[in-house]
């Protein structure tokens, strides 16, 4: 066999080696675009939204978020935690009756320090703490992400007192989800946005259909 023929056989052969390369990537891509769609549900739009539409950008950036944090697992709560931090919603809640603009910054204090309890990356660490909270809390992460800009806005940052109760209302969620006991602890918790059973709910009540807060 001639050199010539035996250098065509090798482009040839790698020739096919790449078109099958190729075909094997493309028809991963749409697997790995639906599973993080459905492991981040709302999460996955907002970040195809914050890239402009580009989905691969979003994908990337979410499956970064997965490999950073994917790994975590959630402290349990001990009794007296919870009741402290139940405490400290239930006054927030209060408050902002009177003192929307303090209790909106109290709301974002407070689910930083939960999620660090619950063993998320520390709260002075907003990005990163938000990113492994939307791994494993994705159906209500954004309502931390609003309560946060909410509560950095400033009194001339365009933040109404209707928004900041929106923000209220959607941060509770989290709290909620985060309140909770723990699997290892008595119950079952939410994982990537899926509801499951809860033998001891949170004892949190809830005002804000029942009281009109004052304009700050």
């Amino acid at each position: 066999m001639s050199t010539g023929v035996i250098i065509a056989l090798i482009v040839i052969v790698a020739a096919v080696l790449l078109i099958a390369a190729a075909l094997t990537l493309r028809a991963r891509g749409p697997r790995r675009g639906g599973s993080l769609k459905r492991r981040f549900g709302p999460e996955y739009d907002l970040a195809v939204a914050r890239h402009d539409g580009d989905t691969q950008a979003a994908e990337r950036e979410l499956a970064q978020r997965l490999e950073r944090h994917g790994d975590l697992r959630e402290k349990a709560l001990d009794p007296a935690e919870r009741e402290r931090f139940e405490a400290r919603w239930t006054a927030a809640q209060e408050r902002f009756v009177d003192s929307p603009r303090e209790a909106v910054a109290e709301a974002d204090r407070l689910l930083a320090d939960l999620a660090g309890a619950r063993g998320f990356p520390d709260g002075g660490q907003y990005e990163e703490q938000l990113a492994a909270l939307s791994v494993h809390h994705a159906h209500h992460v954004d309502g931390y992400r609003r309560v946060h800009r909410a509560a950095h806005a400033g009194v001339d940052g365009g933040t109404g007192t209707e928004d900041m109760r929106e923000a209220m209302v959607e941060a509770r969620a989290l709290f909620e989800d985060l309140v909770r006991p723990a699997r290892h602890d008595g119950g079952r918790h939410r994982t990537g946005g899926t509801s499951v059973h809860h033998s001891a709910p949170a004892r949190t009540p809830w005002s804000f259909n029942r009281h009109q807060p004052k304009e700050s």
